[in-house]
């Protein structure tokens, strides 16, 4: 019976008769079977269609196994690569995990034994990858789910941002799955809006990884206020009000009617603020203020 399955096998082996039975039975449990006779072979191979697993033949004319399987470390570094030698001794089995491999099987070749440790090592692989991709995307809006919508993983910011967004909902990924379901099956070019919480969330659709699919949350962004510049300059409460609206070319006589006080007030406030900045005239000290608020 055949199974679905995308991944991808690289046989290489200079034996026809290997290559034909690796064939037949990594075809009957679904994998995509590519064969190549020696390592300049599975080189070029590799480099026009990366493989999930490769299954090298240590013992091969003009190029070997390790030196083969050195060179494919070098252009897939993430890529399982399981040896098949007759040879058994120790320093054989050593020379090719420090080649690059990580397993290796003996001759003659039992067809499914072969299948079950690659199907183990994909599934590490792809564990792994998922691993590395949470860890590079960590404190950003992103999100990994399944073709269901069910969750995967996501980063401390997401599941942070999730609760605080669905407060009333005691599980809230539960509820969004069914939700991006639909979204991933229909126009994955337009975002995603989800109203089913106090607040709305809106999706970005990033890639697809296998059979999982990354997403980042859109937030807009939330506009400064004049407590941004308290906060980062060493300024008082009103002096950053005074400033705020410098920042958007208001003149004395505007702030003052804005913020209610004097011009003359006003004034003073800027020659606090200019004195607190180090600079001398509105035009600095409106540029210290613009870089903060649109940071």
């Amino acid at each position: 019976m055949k199974h679905e399955n995308s991944d991808v096998v690289l046989v290489v082996d200079d034996s026809p008769e290997s290559l034909g039975m690796l064939n037949v039975a990594l075809n009957s449990e679904g994998y995509t079977a590519l064969v190549a006779l020696n390592g300049r072979q599975a080189l070029a191979i590799a480099a026009k269609v990366p493989p999930d697993v490769v299954l090298l033949d240590a013992m091969m004319p003009e190029m070997d196994g390790f030196e083969t399987c050195r060179r494919l470390k070098l252009i897939l570094p993430n890529t399982p690569i399981i040896f098949m030698t007759g040879l058994t001794d120790v320093e054989d089995v050593v020379k090719g995990f420090a080649a690059g491999g990580v397993d290796y099987v003996t001759k003659p070749i039992s067809p499914d034994e072969v299948i079950a440790r690659i199907k183990r090592h994909i599934e590490t692989a792809k564990l792994a990858l998922s691993a590395q991709d949470a860890l590079e995307h960590a404190g950003k809006k992103v999100f990994c789910v399944s073709e269901l919508g069910r969750l995967s993983w996501a980063t401390p910011y997401v599941h942070t941002l999730i609760e605080q967004t669905s407060k009333s909902s005691p599980s809230p990924w539960t509820s969004m799955a069914p939700l991006i379901e639909k979204w991933l099956k229909s126009d994955r070019l337009q975002n995603l809006k989800i109203n089913c919480f106090s607040e709305p969330i809106e999706v970005y659709y990033e890639r697809q990884q296998e059979k999982m699919h990354l997403l980042r949350i859109v937030q807009k962004a939330q506009p400064k206020n004049p407590q941004d510049l308290k906060n980062k300059l060493p300024i008082t409460k009103r002096e950053s009000e005074v400033l705020y609206w410098v920042s958007y070319g208001k003149t004395s006589w505007e702030i003052s009617l804005i913020l209610e006080m004097s011009p003359r007030t006003v004034n003073k406030h800027l020659e606090q603020i200019f004195k607190k900045l180090g600079v001398d005239n509105r035009t600095s000290a409106a540029a210290i203020s613009i870089r903060i608020l649109e940071s």
